[in-house]
């Protein structure tokens, strides 16, 4: 799947992309109460690019310049801006 193919809502996404960069870590509350840690990276293929939501021990995972495979991660949208988590069911592999 490309990364210009992505749309709000959609689930079981696969892609394989390259990490543009990762911002700050910063902690946020959870709904469910509690917090937790989360860094926006920006990762893109040929047809565009997406941020990358990474929680807890995933933001020390990767870095600009890797080369990643996501597979069941899932959009979201978030002010207005889509934005490809990895959720608990899905699984980031670095290349």
């Amino acid at each position: 799947m490309k990364i210009s193919e992505l749309k709000a809502g959609m689930r079981n996404v696969s892609v394989v992309a390259k990490v543009e960069s990762v911002g700050e870590p910063r902690t946020v509350n959870l709904k469910a109460g509690g917090t937790n840690t989360v860094a926006d990276a920006i990762i893109s293929d040929e047809s565009g690019k997406i941020k990358l939501s990474l929680w807890g021990d995933d933001i020390n995972k990767i870095q600009a310049g890797d080369r990643i495979s996501i597979e069941n991660g899932y959009i979201n949208t978030f002010k207005g801006e889509n934005s490809l988590s990895v959720g608990k069911f899905g699984k980031m592999t670095k290349l």
